[in-house]
């Protein structure tokens, strides 16, 4: 480790000196919070798992991710419900870190900043470099590579080199995949709410049907993530955060 860790008060004066308007600020960390929010849930109920591993029956759902049928005994939920038991015990406190600045490269991207009043609006074609900006954002403010990874390392369910180059996508071509727990449950939390205008949560199966539309790969690997994590209640987020669902 060379860089620092950012506190959640470092982040936020981070999200406030990028951010070029009080919407915008609103609308990306607020997806950020949101994202740290599902990630700490997700995380909970995979290291409930993890600390009751040998206690669960061996024919336990959690054991082989066959979540749909029935639900942990007597474990914390945190409104998540399924996944699978985890390789060992994961860093809560870096994967929120994580999620609180994934975005933070999102402001450079900004067409329509909202100050006039108008909706917001992304650089549609140019908003896949976001991760990569982030990440050469949060190393210049000295942040630890460890911090910077999750702004690079959260696009889709894992965008390969491959898929860079195939795509022609206006990056270096490389993999930009999570690689750790931490910041691949930060990728899938991420999947759970978007920063439309106006914002929204959304469902696992209408994500699963986003990430077909970029082939059968990227369904599956979608639909691994959520038996390998399990589902968050989104219903009751989108609820708590006041947005729609769908």
């Amino acid at each position: 480790m060379t860089g620092k860790i950012p506190t959640i008060e470092d982040i936020d004066r981070l999200h406030h000196v990028l951010a070029p308007s009080q919407a915008a600020y609103d609308l990306v960390h607020t997806h950020c919070v949101i994202v740290a929010d599902i990630t700490r849930r997700l995380i909970h109920r995979q290291n409930s798992l993890f600390t009751r591993r040998c206690t669960l029956p061996d024919d336990a759902p959690e054991r082989n991710g066959e979540y749909a049928t029935r639900d942990a005994l007597m474990l914390p939920t945190d409104g998540v419900r399924g996944g699978v038991v985890p390789p060992r015990y994961l860093d809560v406190h870096i994967a929120t870190i994580g999620a609180l600045v994934h975005d933070i490269g999102v402001y450079k991207l900004l067409l329509e900043d909202g100050s006039d009043g108008r909706p917001l609006v992304f650089d549609g074609p140019r908003y896949i470099e976001h991760g990569l900006i982030g990440y050469n954002i949060l190393l210049d403010e000295g942040y630890d590579e460890s911090v910077a990874e999750f702004a690079r390392n959260h696009t889709g369910v894992g965008l390969t080199r491959k898929q860079v180059v195939d795509q022609g996508l206006p990056i270096p071509p490389d993999d930009y995949v999570p690689i750790n727990l931490e910041q691949e449950v930060v990728m899938v939390a991420d999947k759970y709410n978007s920063k439309s205008v106006p914002p929204k949560f959304l469902t696992a199966q209408t994500y699963a049907d986003k990430a077909a539309r970029f082939g059968e790969q990227n369904a599956q690997r979608w639909e691994d993530l959520v038996g390998k994590y399990g589902v968050p209640d989104v219903a009751a987020l989108a609820q708590e955060y006041n947005m729609r669902l769908v």
